[in-house]
């Protein structure tokens, strides 16, 4: 038995556990002081009235003989996908149900794509990133390399034309940074795509925050991306299923093979999201759904904005907030990433995520999030406010 050496490969990711154990030992310290934490990516807010009315309807249903479900269609029941159709098609975007497959989350289908290519494909990811697409080509002892995302590009890489890559990952809106691809900048990404003969990766986990209709919110509006693009996208972030778990991936058949590689592979390695589930993810494209969740992303947007704003009223450069729950800022006074996380710590009590835990171009940076509550956040404000003005 032979181990897959490739792990030796991983860097070990201390960035949370460090995190942890900072707050932990200053609150052992200090317990008369309240710590507020805004550097969870996790959504705070319940499931919305419609999505947890359909899972009580959907459960009830599995207690009687006449409507129990038993193992569904792996690529998801059609009641789902159909609804995630008429979702796209709002946007003009249209889809066949064979290209629309269910998932329970799109960190897992970003990691399971990869069963479809061979190891000797070359991997192209922005940096700083989210560490699972590094990761997972790691495993499979794919080269990674990294296109620049910084200050100057106000951490939105371009494509460059002398460097060859197969596989692209894009993430828009971006985790960590927030910043957001308009159309122009997308449809330079497919035509580099299309000349490289590459496939892009695109996570659109966020896409949800973006309220400017000049934004794209899928990749598919952008003209030749049907041959060159897959899309995950996720309800965690859109309707709070982070711990109930749903998501969808887009494979479009104008990409030949891997639409059916990817229905191979998910019916041999996948069972499929629970009946129950799925028709809570149904309720999330419900009208009523829409509105409700709605509610609650406006709730993390206007938290978003507070943050904005008092970095604004405190001349500290940042990027994201707008249409993104994430706000990426440039530590003040040339500080390091964790040297800040330290001095926001001891003198605001106030938590957040060093930029250099996402990759070597987020040194010098940091990153805070709105999925605090509104209250915790007006106060963490204040607290900055205090000491950095």
């Amino acid at each position: 038995m032979n181990i897959n050496k490739n792990y030796k490969n991983l860097e070990q990711s201390y960035l949370f556990s460090t995190v942890a154990r900072k707050v932990s030992e200053f609150a052992s310290k200090n317990p008369d002081k309240k710590i507020i934490r805004l550097g969870i990516g996790d959504v705070t807010l319940p499931l919305c009235k419609a999505v947890t009315e359909a899972l009580h309807k959907a459960v009830d249903e599995m207690g009687v003989q006449s409507t129990f479900r038993g193992y569904g269609p792996e690529q998801g029941y059609d009641f789902l996908r159909t609804a995630v159709q008429k979702y796209y098609a709002k946007r003009n975007v249209e889809l066949n149900l064979d290209e629309i497959f269910i998932s329970d989350g799109a960190k897992s289908d970003l990691g399971n794509i990869l069963d479809l290519f061979d190891k000797d494909n070359t991997v192209l990811v922005p940096d700083p990133v989210y560490p699972v697409y590094v990761d997972t080509n790691i495993m499979n002892s794919r080269k990674v390399i990294f296109a620049d995302a910084n200050g100057d590009n106000c951490f939105l890489p371009m494509p460059d034309k002398n460097i060859k890559a197969d596989i692209i990952y894009i993430c828009s809106p971006n985790n960590p940074t927030g910043a957001v691809y308009n159309k122009e900048q997308l449809k330079e990404w497919v035509n580099y795509a299309l000349a490289q003969k590459a496939v892009i990766l695109f996570d659109s986990a966020y896409e949800c925050f973006i309220s400017d209709k000049e934004l794209p919110r899928s990749i598919y509006e952008i003209e030749g991306a049907k041959e060159c693009a897959i899309e995950f996208c996720s309800l965690s972030k859109t309707a709070g299923f982070t711990g109930t778990r749903c998501g969808y991936t887009i494979v479009p058949e104008a990409l030949g093979k891997l639409n059916k590689m990817w229905l191979r592979r998910q019916t041999t390695k996948f069972n499929g999201v629970p009946y129950i589930i799925q028709r809570g993810a149904e309720a999330v494209f419900s009208e009523e759904g829409q509105r409700e969740i709605k509610e609650n992303i406006n709730y993390y947007k206007e938290n978003a904005k507070v943050i904005s704003d008092t970095l604004k009223s405190c001349n500290i450069w940042h990027v994201g907030g707008k249409h993104s729950p994430y706000i990426w800022l440039r530590c003040p006074n040339n500080m390091k990433s964790w040297e800040f996380f330290d001095y926001l710590l001891e003198n605001a009590q106030v938590v957040g995520t060093p930029g250099s835990g996402f990759g070597r171009n987020g040194e010098g940076y940091f990153r805070l999030t709105s999925f605090g509550s509104k209250e915790n956040t007006l106060e963490a404000m204040k607290r900055l406010e205090k000491i950095l003005k």
